[in-house]
């Protein structure tokens, strides 16, 4: 779940690190009144979950109290991105010295988060990454110990930098660090973290993304920062088709026939079963496939949640066929899945035979599901058939018909 600028500026205060005098509202007489009350020029910031606000005359300098309110009037009007903007953030124009990078992103590939740190800020760290790597410095840490002042030193020190900044950086970078793990975020990041004429380090912006599963853990938090329960702040709202997914999922407790995201394949996929789905689809796009949507099913779904997740995928247009795929199951019943996917061809009026590419579920009740699948012709595999082998069929199949 992704914050606003302006709540991630809250976040990162609360956390104790130095952050600007800013203000967030939504009406330009307030803006006008921020300004005033900053007293030095400021920036208008257009408040939307998208990148390229400059570009689009999202942000603003003003050198008045009436000139920010006249921006503040315009950006909030200012669609970006297909955005509308929640507000307007006031923040003064600083001026500062040098910009610096610190992060901390999860690596799902350590199972850790890593810190992430540059003297290099005010541009995105991957582009500092490839044309100054020595000026990136990474530590990996435990989400369990406590982060440790010298981990931050280590970071730093590897970019070269020493002295007062490096001591000053260090409680940052540590409070960083204990915020990403308290809040359950998946990224905080501060670009730029600016060096004052001081000598002093203020975060002049945030960006932050929380585990969106650890929600009710912090709803303290949220509830602070006003954000609703139903607002999903996903990077795009979704589809008719994926809201259609969640309605069939929701129709009983019994399994799962849900989590839609779709695509603009001609291949529907009913797939699963422990990471099974991802594996799955994955392989339909190496040999050449192109999904229509990615889904899960498994956990032994009624007959009839099965059939509706099937006939959802089926109805989408542009899809000519399905595979129905998934590791091999001992809580999900072959034999009721297969009832599912027949039930929902031939409500539609199609040939089973023809619209199933395949059925490659094995496990618990095969025997019987194969003798379903058998009866209307479906090609089906048992699990001497590898989960990549029964991709590469289905492909190979929808690519047949298409030719």
């Amino acid at each position: 779940m992704r914050f606003f600028e302006y709540e991630a500026r809250e976040i990162v205060k609360r956390a104790g690190i130095p952050v600007t005098d800013y203000g967030f509202t939504t009406d330009p007489q307030e803006a006008k009144e921020i300004a005033a009350r900053i007293g030095s020029s400021t920036v208008i910031k257009s408040q939307v979950l998208s990148g390229g606000r400059m570009k689009a005359g999202g942000v603003k300098f003003a050198d008045t109290p009436e000139e920010a309110e006249a921006h503040a009037k315009d950006i909030l009007q200012l669609e970006i991105n297909g955005h509308m903007p929640r507000g307007v953030l006031v923040d003064p124009k600083a001026e500062f010295e040098q910009e610096y990078y610190a992060g901390v992103v999860w690596d799902g590939t350590r199972k850790q988060p890593v810190m992430i740190f540059s003297p290099i800020g005010g541009i995105d760290i991957e582009q500092v990454a490839e044309e100054q790597p020595d000026k990136v410095g990474r530590r990996h840490f435990s989400n369990i110990l406590p982060f440790g002042d010298f981990e931050a030193k280590e970071v730093i020190a590897s970019t070269g930098v020493t002295g007062s900044a490096l001591n000053k950086l260090t409680p940052i970078l540590t409070k960083l660090a204990k915020l990403f793990v308290d809040n359950d975020m998946t990224l905080a990041e501060i670009n730029p973290l600016a060096r004052m004429a001081d000598g002093s380090f203020i975060a002049l912006d945030a960006h932050m993304d929380m585990e969106n599963e650890a929600r009710g853990r912090h709803k303290q938090l949220l509830k602070d920062l006003g954000v609703g329960d139903d607002e999903t702040r996903e990077a795009r709202e979704p589809t008719a088709f994926e809201l259609a997914g969640e309605a069939v999922d929701s129709q009983d407790h019994r399994g799962v026939a849900g989590n839609v995201t779709e695509f603009d394949g001609n291949l529907g996929l009913v797939i699963g079963a422990g990471g099974g789905s991802l594996t799955l689809f994955d392989a339909v796009r190496k040999y050449g496939g192109r999904p229509a949507n990615y889904c899960e099913i498994g956990g032994n779904p009624s007959v009839s949640k099965a059939k509706g997740l099937a006939k959802l995928v089926l109805s989408k247009p542009g899809v000519d066929k399905i595979a129905v795929m998934m590791s091999i199951v001992s809580n999900t019943r072959v034999d009721i899945v297969a009832r599912g996917v027949i039930a929902a061809c031939l409500e539609l009026g199609m040939d089973p035979a023809e619209k199933i590419a395949i059925f490659r579920i094995p496990g618990a009740w095969e025997e019987e599901g194969f003798k379903i699948l058998e009866k209307y012709g479906v090609e089906y595999a048992d699990r001497s058939v590898s989960l990549h082998e029964a991709a590469s069929r289905a492909v190979e199949k929808i690519q047949g018909a298409a030719a």
